[in-house]
């Protein structure tokens, strides 16, 4: 298709071949470059779908749509007047979280906001005095604020394909849940499960599942649960009979770097993919410490700890992204410049830092995130098999493979060239009682958040599994599925707050015109028009980690 073309390029050699081509050449090929041009450089309403839609595309599969973590609204429904609750009948459906009601709260009165906010330690669901539960509808992800937009670029753009709640439905959900319970408390997967069965038994079609960030570990969780005796018991041709396609977008599927920090000592401001208002809010009026105690309740976060251990994230001496002539190795996850007492005596790995996290943690952390998650390495057919009946690997795809869907299409989009947090230089707190913490960033060093490569949020290496899905023959891809890998240059427009229609960032290319087209292609049908486009180097990254 046109839009593969890189423009720069065209525009370059129209300029050599000036001389050389006929006029009549030169004249359609530059209106031909300048509608390209137009059309990614411009970030209005409804341009990409309705371009699309004088193409002759229409709307075609039902869409499922999978919101990241934190993307979702979170709204009070809490009505029994009992002395003691900080919430009341008078915040009703309020938004504590993704409205400037949350801002307003954390400022009226914060302990009263984070005793909404946090779940219960014990039980890991609402605590007492407390009831939140995701806003539904489109309206509980198109927005995080007013004006703030996540989901609704993508909304105007399929709308001008006539998508609508007939045929396109947005799978809000908790994300401050782990998994398992987001399905005992509110029957989350098995309301999915109800509306693509729906859609098959009355349009005749399958269902794409479109998720961005920790949305498409929640889409992979999902396929293992639907099909699982026990649980979903769709049996083993539910994804493939069901599903047409899965559309991974900036996901997380092998976890992130920024996870570990966010719950070892409540690091925020590039920990947390937020606004940049909510960001302020929780560094403003809570300190890291309360932090991090509230990210530790949410079960949903442990989900994105990196997996793969130092296989896919590097040993203490070297890492797989490691640039030539890296001072510091990536590997060497958290490391310490001074040693003040156990938790500083030596550095640590992905994996040490694991340990680490536990030993800092009060106990039912460590139960809780040990019964839902996993983040190990199965290397053989063998392993994989014997993990399927365990919910807790149903998070790892390195642990659980694909299912047997051959028919089923994988597309994995998300950008680059924005540098991402990779490791850290940490210090250990001396006086553990004054600070409430045992081991903070190293404030003391200007490089204590080392760099690396990914969309701001996301490192570039939980991309991995989609090149090894990718592989012939993987083991990781029973059936075959066919994997579309497209990667998109950070190119941000200076001029717009939220990086125009080429920026790469992990939120903001939710409107990138390019990113648009490609989901809406997949919709009506024309996927397989998309190639691959890989601009990095992770394939030698994949090459080196010897899966």
């Amino acid at each position: 298709m046109i839009s593969d073309i890189d423009m720069d390029y065209v525009s370059e050699m129209l300029y050599d071949w000036r001389s050389v081509l006929p006029a009549s050449i030169l004249s359609e090929a530059e209106l031909i470059n300048k509608e390209e041009q137009d059309r990614y450089d411009s970030s209005e309403s409804f341009a990409v779908g309705f371009y699309l839609r004088s193409l002759n595309l229409t709307a075609k599969y039902p869409i499922i749509t999978i919101p990241g973590v934190i993307s979702t609204g979170l709204e009070s429904w809490y009505v029994d007047d009992q002395p003691n609750a900080c919430a009341t009948k008078a915040n009703f459906r309020q938004r504590l979280w993704g409205s400037w009601s949350m801002i307003k709260a954390m400022f009226m009165d914060k302990q009263c906001w984070l005793n909404q906010i946090c779940l219960d330690p014990e039980t890991g669901m609402d605590p007492p005095g407390a009831k939140l539960r995701a806003a539904q509808g489109f309206e509980a992800s198109d927005f995080f604020i007013t004006g703030y937009w996540i989901w609704n670029k993508l909304l105007e753009n399929l709308a001008a394909l006539h998508y609508d709640p007939n045929n396109m439905f947005s799978a809000a959900y908790d994300w401050r849940l782990a998994y398992s319970d987001i399905e005992k408390r509110d029957h989350y997967f098995t309301r999915m499960k109800t509306v693509i069965e729906h859609n098959l038994k009355f349009t005749g079609e399958k269902t794409i599942l479109v998720s961005h960030s920790m949305g498409s570990q929640i889409a992979f969780y999902f396929m293992k649960w639907v099909e699982a005796e026990g649980y979903g018991n769709g049996g083993k041709r539910w994804v493939n009979d069901h599903i047409e396609a899965f559309v991974d977008i900036s996901g997380c599927l092998l976890g992130t770097p920024k996870s570990i920090v966010a719950l070892m000592s409540g690091e925020m401001r590039d920990t947390v993919q937020l606004n940049p208002l909510a960001v302020y809010g929780l560094e403003k009026f809570f300190s890291r410490s309360e932090r991090a105690y509230m990210l530790r309740t949410f079960g949903g976060i442990p989900s994105m700890i990196p997996k793969g251990g130092s296989v896919v994230w590097g040993g203490i001496d070297s890492a797989p992204d490691d640039a030539p002539g890296q001072n510091n190795t990536f590997g060497k996850f958290i490391a310490f410049e001074k040693t003040i007492g156990e938790l500083s005596s030596k550095n640590l790995t992905v994996e040490g830092a694991m340990e680490t996290l536990f030993k800092v943690s009060p106990e039912w952390f460590k139960k809780r995130v040990l019964e839902n998650y996993s983040w190990g390495l199965a290397t053989t057919t063998k392993q994989l098999k014997a993990n399927e009946k365990d919910p807790s690997k149903w998070t790892n795809p390195l642990e659980v493979a694909l299912p047997y869907a051959p028919d089923m299409k994988l597309y994995h989009f998300y950008g680059i060239g924005k540098p991402t947090e990779r490791s850290y230089w940490y210090e250990e707190i001396d006086n553990k009682t004054m600070f409430n913490l045992d081991l903070t960033i190293d404030k003391h060093r200007a490089d204590s958040v080392l760099l690396g490569e990914g969309d701001g949020t996301i490192s570039l290496l939980t991309h991995s599994i989609c090149h090894i899905w990718k592989r012939p023959n993987s083991i990781y891809n029973p059936g075959g599925s066919k994997v579309t890998i497209v990667e998109m240059k950070h190119e941000p427009d200076l001029f717009d707050m939220r990086g125009g229609a080429k920026t790469a960032e992990h939120v903001d290319i939710l409107g990138r015109g390019e990113l648009n087209e490609m989901v809406i292609r997949v919709a009506a049908g024309k996927g397989d028009e998309i190639p691959d486009r890989i601009i990095s180097n992770i394939e030698q990254y994949v090459e080196k980690m010897g899966i």
